[in-house]
């Protein structure tokens, strides 16, 4: 039988190595820039145009962002993506708030050096406050989401010795993907400018939900098998229970991640974040609920935290 959870510290030290530089570049990232996230105009305002360029006349993305900057517009402050297939020469610029003239004055460079045809252009303001609105609404629906989790995992498994443990145990699992997460894309953001936008809340939340799926998954073959298993130690109960979920699990993941991987090459750059976001986080959350989450339990269960904390003071441990 595989053991898992003998190998429960090793699991914890993975996490953190992801964990740890994610943390570091949120806070580097806040002194640098204000937000852990490089926050796109959905959160901070701006505008969004939508231009399209003479077929089959050669456009990049830098030549863009060059007439742009001639006009008075910072580098950093201009995202710009094609849109649809290669050859539609279509691109998606957000950039500041732009008044009509300063507008005005930059479409007609546009279509003076790199051919921007009119039909089609369009234009849009994005107001800050929604987006600030939007943030506020996804941390509080976080926070009772995880409220909601403990006091039902516990409620749920009220007849296991504990209850409360496995609630909060898979609250920890949570919270590890939100960091995962979050700071893979805060990394992402101080070396390619990778913007967040509300995109990515709905799939940050979407991440939470089939994590905490997946882990109650497991926690129920838990409490079956403590019961068939009277007598048995805690710590083979629980890795037996995560060897007998191990394949349903890995399906699962595996069917939804080569969905998603499809979505990411193929669905095109406006939901490309989006699925990134699903990708990391779904294969986060498997790998929470199997080796973080599980193993939590049972480090629990021997009091190995308390055990850490009297080394670290320096107090003998009791024979």
């Amino acid at each position: 039988m595989i053991d898992i959870i003998g190998k429960r510290y090793w699991w914890f030290a993975l996490s953190l190595l992801v964990i740890i530089p994610g943390i570091v570049a949120m806070v580097y990232s806040t002194v640098q820039i204000g937000s852990p996230l490089r926050l796109g105009i959905d959160f901070t305002g701006g505008t969004r145009l939508l231009l399209p360029f003479e077929r089959g006349r050669p456009v990049g993305e830098e030549q863009i962002r060059q007439v742009f900057v001639a006009q008075g517009i910072p580098a950093g402050n201009v995202a710009v993506q094609r849109v649809g297939r290669s050859e539609e020469n279509t691109f998606q610029v957000r950039t500041v708030f732009l008044t009509p003239e300063k507008d005005k004055q930059i479409r007609a460079d546009l279509q003076e050096k790199l051919g921007l045809t009119e039909a089609g252009a369009s234009g849009e303001i994005v107001d800050p406050i929604i987006g600030k609105e939007v943030a506020e609404r996804a941390a509080v629906a976080v926070a009772l989401a995880s409220l909601g989790i403990l006091a039902y995992i516990s409620f749920a498994f009220r007849q296991v010795p504990g209850s409360v443990r496995y609630g909060t145990c898979a609250v920890v699992a949570l919270v590890h993907d939100v960091f995962v997460v979050t700071g893979v894309f805060s990394i992402l953001g101080l070396l390619f400018d990778v913007e967040v936008d509300a995109l990515f809340l709905t799939a940050l939340l979407t991440v939470i939900g089939f994590s905490v799926h997946d882990t109650i998954v497991v926690f129920d073959r838990v409490r079956e098998n403590m019961k068939k298993y009277v007598g048995e130690p805690f710590v083979r109960v629980v890795n037996h229970s995560i060897i007998q979920t191990l394949d349903r699990s890995i399906n699962t993941t595996l069917t939804v991640l080569l969905t998603l991987t499809a979505l990411f090459l193929f669905g095109g750059v406006t939901i490309r974040t989006f699925v990134g976001v699903l990708l990391l986080g779904i294969f986060s959350g498997t790998y929470s609920s199997i080796f973080n989450a599980s193993p939590l339990l049972v480090v629990w269960e021997y009091g190995e935290i308390g055990a850490f904390f009297r080394r670290l003071g320096g107090q003998r441990q009791p024979t």
